[in-house]
């Protein structure tokens, strides 16, 4: 094992739909990224069908780790670890992953690093930053999670609020549905949003109770699909009776409800915690809205917070922000052994 120089891991991504691997040189450096999508595959589903994706990493995942070596030019002698997220997601996603890691830790007798894929997507927004001003809090929003942390390092990411049903993520899916939009649907709506009125139909904000920083997407869904369907939803859907303009101004009031929420509660984490920065990631950070929302709100705290947010092209699930963090679990010598099982959830 080397211990000093260039620290290279190999991070391993399968939890839900996306089969990744990556190299990533002392928690910032990346050598490779390679991502196998499945969208194609899923679109007819109109969303992520678990069985076909397990299926799809299983052909996938040999071949994406070795063109992630390939790419980053180095041996696997040069490797100094496998970092795998084995939580949350998927369980027959993640046991795809996490038994091609153990395998590759095994057979070149490397550590194995077990990661918790939403701490990952905090660190895709922390990564290319050398040092995070705390106390910090982080937000991660994708379609299967909306959670806010207290952050005090990469290793130290303390829960304090996540939704208790729909994420946001899965609502923007389920809402794009609902409007007869492609999958997957959070881009379509950010797209069409663009052309609509986010203050034609008033849709509800769920806050919970007061003080709560967990989140509830739910009701907003159901308040859409009324909205389209009747409270009775026995009227058939007149989305195929509206126009261009009606369609653009549902997408533009329901992501301006999600925005409002999401902005109230980051503001209330910042409040609790004295916050002096907000890291921002997750498959819906890529969101140029929420992106811009999230900003105005840290300029105007008192003092205002310094706003970190993940590269595009590293808020979807990628293997980057894996091995990234990895990095750091291996300078503090958190290794896991080859009785590492996949867990749904964290």
């Amino acid at each position: 094992m080397q211990t000093q120089g260039t620290i290279n891991i190999l991070g391993i991504e399968t939890s839900c739909d996306e089969t990744a691997a990556a190299i990533v040189a002392d928690g910032s450096v990346v050598k490779s990224s390679v991502v196998a999508s499945q969208t194609k595959l899923h679109e007819k589903y109109g969303g992520v069908v678990p069985e076909v994706a397990s299926r799809a990493h299983i052909e996938k995942i040999y071949p994406v780790i070795k063109e992630a070596i390939e790419q980053a030019g180095i041996s696997n002698e040069k490797i100094d670890a496998v970092a795998v997220a084995n939580r949350p997601g998927l369980a027959i996603a993640l046991i795809v992953g996490v038994t091609a890691a153990k395998t590759l830790s095994f057979a070149w007798q490397k550590p194995l690093i077990s990661i918790d894929h939403l701490h990952a997507h905090i660190q895709a927004a922390a990564m290319n930053t050398e040092k995070v001003e705390l106390p910090a809090i982080a937000l991660i929003v994708s379609g299967g999670h909306t959670s806010i942390y207290d952050y005090r390092s990469p290793l130290e990411p303390k829960i304090l609020g996540r939704t208790i049903d729909d994420a946001a993520g899965e609502a923007f899916d389920k809402v794009a549905t609902i409007l007869h939009l492609p999958y997957p649907g959070g881009p379509e709506i950010e797209k069409i949003a663009r052309q609509g009125n986010p203050k034609a139909i008033r849709f509800p904000r769920t806050l919970l109770d007061k003080g709560s920083l967990d989140f509830s997407f739910s009701g907003l869904k159901t308040a859409v699909l009324y909205y389209c369907r009747g409270h009775d939803m026995k009227s058939k859907s007149k989305v195929g009776e509206m126009s261009a303009e009606q369609i653009a101004d549902i997408a533009a009031s329901f992501q301006a409800a999600v925005i409002d929420v999401l902005v109230k509660k980051t503001k209330l984490a910042i409040e609790k915690t004295g916050a002096k920065t907000v890291l921002f990631g997750g498959g819906v950070a890529a969101n140029g809205a929420i992106r811009s929302a999230l900003q105005s709100a840290c300029d105007s705290m008192k003092p205002a917070c310094k706003l970190l947010v993940a590269e595009k092209r590293y808020c979807t699930d990628n293997a980057v922000m894996v091995a990234s963090l990895g990095y750091h679990k291996f300078k503090a010598g958190l290794f896991a052994d080859l009785l590492l099982e996949p867990k749904a959830s964290s």
